[in-house]
């Protein structure tokens, strides 16, 4: 099946291959079948996407970013995601319990690839548009309550962003939805903006890391009300599973990628 995507949509491949490499171990730690399914139809080589650092990095994000946004919606059952960057994700089978609304954005090529393994539900809209522009914004607040508090999950983005564009996509959010939200958001550290052919797999596309950070607080910073509520490193999750990962970690503690929560 030949897939016609953009040079960043392109790494949406990245993540899709090493879920589905993971998927099928015998003590696979996380299991996206659908992954496994999008890669048997295309007949993609996952070779080129699957190293082991990225490996250890997709799974340890996987696992934190679920567990962060499952914690998110035992509070608030009714909880609107705006899943940023959707790809080939599919988060929402994995949080899912029966109540939340949620969106997939993406832009027009990803939501067309999307389309052909996804299906749109009750509850899943699926967005074709650009993050930096109004227009998702308004497909949302057509859907929800004008009182709602979206939580944004934007992983896999930011690295591919200026930090000009991440402070208009800040911006946006803040402006169209006032009352607050959360933002879940990947960053990737300062020493990889610009070696994009450092990755062991960014490196096999076209794309290339625009900007990075050593901490949250430097995205807070970029718009007024934003604040940090907490940051992790995927050094946490990684450490737990391979020597190499706890090596890894001790060695280079700011040569990971983290995520963080901040609210608005």
């Amino acid at each position: 099946m030949d897939l016609k995507l953009g040079d960043v949509q392109t790494t949406a491949l990245i993540p899709v291959a090493i879920k589905a490499n993971e998927t099928k171990r015998k003590n696979a730690r996380i299991k996206d079948f659908k992954a496994v399914e999008i890669i048997e139809k295309t007949g993609i080589d996952t070779k080129p996407y699957d190293k082991f650092f990225s490996h250890e990095g997709v799974v340890a994000r996987t696992i934190m970013m679920d567990r962060q946004l499952k914690g998110i919606i035992e509070k608030n059952p009714e909880t609107v995601v705006v899943n940023v960057a959707a790809g080939f994700d599919d988060r929402f089978s994995r949080v899912d319990n029966g109540k939340i609304l949620w969106f997939d954005l993406d832009l027009p090529d990803s939501i067309e690839v999307r389309k052909k393994f996804f299906e749109e539900k009750d509850r899943v809209t699926m967005i074709a548009g650009d993050a930096l522009k109004n227009s998702w914004c308004n497909i949302v607040k057509e859907k929800i309550d004008s009182s709602c508090k979206p939580v944004i999950i934007a992983e896999g983005l930011f690295m591919y962003f200026t930090l000009e564009q991440i402070t208009a996509f800040l911006t946006l959010i803040k402006e169209n939805f006032p009352n607050g939200g959360l933002l879940v958001a990947e960053q990737n550290p300062k020493m990889l903006a610009n070696n994009t052919d450092k990755h062991d797999v960014v490196k096999n596309t076209n794309a290339k890391f625009l900007s990075g950070t050593d901490s949250a607080q430097e995205i807070a910073d970029l718009v007024n009300g934003f604040m940090v509520i907490e940051e992790h490193s995927f050094h946490e999750e990684t450490r737990k599973h391979t020597i190499r990962g706890k090596i890894f970690a001790c060695l280079m503690p700011k040569m990971n990628n983290r995520w963080a929560t901040f609210e608005w």
